[in-house]
């Protein structure tokens, strides 16, 4: 988990600096460092940083790139290449910002295309990897609830189940109603579009979810996915029209009184912390990324469980204790995963070699190569969200984030892919 944290953090902090890196101010504090040597342009124009934020985005996705390819085929912690991932933290940090360095000596033609082109498409696999995985929690939460009910006959799951469905319907709902009062006045088609066609495809997906051919060949299926894809989905239409532009008089947020500094520090500070989540919850997922760390035990030959006994003198107690454990679990009293536990009681023995414990002796939690090769994507999605549509006239020390017509298409069309996304997931078994 600590890990995790540590690239997660890394990746606030790179979009953090990529952020500021947008602004007049930020584009000044960098040209003095370089003693007005050098001058950020885009296309002959000054652009607040536009390159500025390609070179620190590309700089930790080269980073992640690396270590993906590096990575590649680590199964356990017994592999020596399993220490990059988990340790030599100093090392990291300065192979990081020495790229940062390296990337501003690479032609501004050279990110030109790669912004326009490479990123953009990395963006668009990011968002919709997101979605998948969204489909993929509402289907295992709602069977993870099904299951603890028909195991245990449990009356609080059952109360869990139904009150998060509720729950999630009905701010749903409310965030519709919220959306037709403040952010669908008259001449606000764009935002009236959006927020109807949010609300008929929630109702259409939730009969979907409980038809009785889709109940057939999925009883799994239900309101219960439906209401956390609704929720979602809702979620993005919201912040959709709640971050558009404000030219047609449709978005009452930017209008509203209070410091505008600090309403757009906030924010971009929120939506780098949402990515950073996103993007470690999605390099972590093992079912929807084939990461999961399988455990695969060789069966004794039958000449040596013929008579369920251990047949061999062991050479020291651990070996002994070890042979007396494979034999319990070829006799079926024991599980398979008996033997893990007994290499991390040995290795306690068996560290980390940082005073902690193991736990990866076995098999990784995670696919350390995908781990990095989303990270490198979620890299491409904050360097287009804050360069693509950007105002080139924009004024003051901070820039917003996302609050443009092309942000706020991405979200609208995103909910629409989870829809479909959650629809065909229903409708494929039939």
């Amino acid at each position: 988990m600590a890990t995790r944290i540590a690239y997660a953090f890394i990746l606030l902090l790179n979009s953090i600096i990529s952020w500021l890196m947008l602004t007049p101010w930020a584009l000044k504090k960098l040209e003095g460092f370089t003693l007005d040597y050098m001058s950020i342009t885009c296309q002959g124009k000054q652009c607040y940083g536009y390159v500025a934020v390609q070179r620190v985005n590309f700089a930790l996705g080269l980073f992640h790139f690396i270590l993906s390819m590096i990575l590649l085929g680590v199964k356990s912690s017994r592999d020596g290449r399993a220490a990059l991932q988990n340790g030599y933290w100093g090392p990291k940090i300065i192979l990081w910002l020495a790229f940062v360095v390296m990337t501003f000596f690479i032609p501004e033609s050279f990110f030109q295309v790669w912004g326009q082109y490479f990123a953009l498409a990395g963006a668009i696999l990011f968002v919709l990897l997101g979605l998948i995985l969204l489909v993929d929690l509402a289907h295992t939460w709602a069977e993870y609830c099904l299951d603890k009910i028909e195991s245990y006959d449990s009356k609080g799951w059952r109360i869990v189940l139904i009150g998060s469905t509720l729950g999630m319907y009905t701010a749903s709902f409310a965030m519709t109603i919220v959306m037709y009062i403040f952010f669908a006045n008259s001449g606000c088609s764009m935002n009236q579009a959006a927020i109807t066609v949010n609300l008929i495809v929630l109702l259409i997906t939730s009969a979907i979810s409980v038809h009785p051919t889709v109940q057939e060949f999925n009883p799994k299926a239900g309101l219960a996915q439906s209401a956390m894809v609704a929720i979602y989905c809702t979620y993005l239409t919201m912040s959709a029209v709640s971050m558009e532009p404000d030219d047609r008089h449709c978005n009452p947020l930017i209008r509203a009184k209070g410091t505008r500094t600090a309403s757009i520090v906030i924010g971009a500070i929120v939506t780098m912390l949402t990515i950073a989540y996103t993007t470690t919850r999605a390099a972590t997922q093992g079912i929807a990324l084939g990461s999961q760390a399988s455990h695969s035990y060789s069966k004794l030959a039958d000449e040596e469980t013929e008579h369920g006994l251990v047949d061999q003198q062991p050479s020291s107690r651990r070996e002994m204790r070890a042979e007396a454990l494979r034999a319990a679990v070829e006799a079926g009293s024991l599980p398979a995963n008996a033997l893990d536990d007994s290499d991390n009681d040995d290795d306690n023995e068996s560290n980390d070699g940082r005073g902690g414990k193991d736990d990866e002796r076995g098999g990784t939690q995670y696919n350390y190569s995908l781990f990095h090769i989303i990270f490198l994507l979620a890299t491409m999605w904050v360097a287009t969200l804050l360069t693509q549509n950007i105002d080139f006239e924009t004024t003051g020390d901070f820039a917003p984030v996302g609050r443009t017509y092309w942000a706020s298409w991405v979200k609208i069309v995103s909910a629409w892919g989870c829809y479909g996304i959650y629809s065909w997931s229903l409708v494929a078994p039939v």
